[in-house]
C-alpha cells in the first residue's frame, strides 16, 4: 500500500510538471480567439462607470428639446445666409482683377501716330 501512495505523488507531480511545463497561450498572448484576458483594474472601473454616467446626461439633455419645432425651423437662415456671403466676398478678393486685350496689345501702338 505504500508503494501506491508513492507512485499516486509521482504521478500527481508528473501531472502538475506537465501541466506547469506545458506552452501556455499560443502566438501572441494579447490578440487572437484564445487570448489572454486582461485583468480588470478598478481604475478601468471606474472610467467605465464614469463614461457611462456621461452618456447617460448627455442622452437626458438631448432628449428634451430647447426649442419648439415650429421655432427651430430656419431659425438660423439669417447667419448661414451671412456666413455664405462673407465666404463667398472672401473668395471674390482673391481672385485676380479682370484682363483686357487693350492693356496686353498696349505696347503696338507705339508706333501708331494720328497720320496712319
Amino acid at each position: 500500500m505504500q508503494l501506491a501512495t508513492s507512485e499516486q505523488k509521482l504521478f500527481g507531480t508528473m501531472f502538475l510538471t506537465l501541466t506547469l511545463l506545458r506552452k501556455g497561450i499560443p502566438g501572441k498572448q494579447w490578440i487572437g480567439k484564445y487570448r489572454r484576458p486582461r485583468q480588470i483594474t478598478w481604475q478601468m472601473e471606474r472610467n467605465t462607470l464614469k463614461h457611462l454616467e456621461r452618456e447617460a446626461e448627455n442622452e437626458y439633455w438631448i432628449s428634451r428639446a430647447y426649442m419648439t419645432p415650429e421655432q427651430e425651423y430656419c431659425h438660423a437662415a439669417e447667419r448661414r445666409a451671412q456666413n455664405w456671403l462673407k465666404i463667398k466676398e472672401a473668395s471674390f478678393s482673391k481672385f485676380p482683377e479682370h484682363k483686357y486685350m487693350t492693356d496686353h496689345l498696349n505696347h503696338l501702338k507705339i508706333s501708331k501716330t494720328w497720320s496712319s
